[in-house]
């Protein structure tokens, strides 16, 4: 029976530090990205999709700057290729639609991203907001760079131990 404790006081001990290692905290000086769409209709969470997946490159290149200040120039420095991007892909898709690119102060919903929870607020922000933009968005942070546009997927990793524990304790 000690052996048993003994075994499970390390499996929790090494599942809670997995835990904690997936936690990302996104600190109060940062730079959001948000691109929301037109509606959740299945073309304009297409057409969403479609324009983060243009814009990847440009953005993925800010995981290469250090600093907020350098960060910043950059956005500036990319809002006309922005624009381009954004416009392109809508008539590529045959989408008569406005948008709006905002960098600046921009209202965020509260967020709930790897047990961790985000205030609603004004945040420093690129905002893409497509058509009306009551859809779903997708978001990241600009700097610190934790943009990782390709890893949006639907695959779900499971772990037996962890659910059995997470059952009984």
């Amino acid at each position: 029976m000690k052996k048993l404790i003994i075994i499970l006081a390390i499996i929790i001990t090494i599942l809670s530090i997995n835990k904690n290692e997936d936690k990302v905290i996104i600190p109060k000086d940062s730079i959001r990205f948000r691109v929301i769409a037109n509606s959740n209709e299945e073309e304009d969470q297409k057409v969403k999709k479609e324009i983060v997946s243009n814009l990847s490159t440009t953005i993925q290149e800010t995981n290469n700057i250090n600093n907020i200040t350098d960060t910043r120039e950059f956005i500036n420095k990319k809002m006309p290729e922005f624009t381009r991007i954004v416009d392109k892909t809508l008539k590529d898709e045959n989408q008569n639609r406005t948008f709006h690119i905002n960098y600046g102060k921009n209202y965020f919903p509260e967020k709930e991203y790897k047990d961790v929870v985000y205030e609603e607020g004004e945040y420093e922000s690129l905002v893409i907001t497509l058509g009306d933009g009551k859809g779903e968005n997708f978001w990241c942070v600009l700097f610190p760079p934790l943009c990782m546009i390709d890893e949006e997927s639907d695959v779900e990793y499971k772990s037996l131990i962890k659910e059995v524990l997470d059952k009984y304790f």
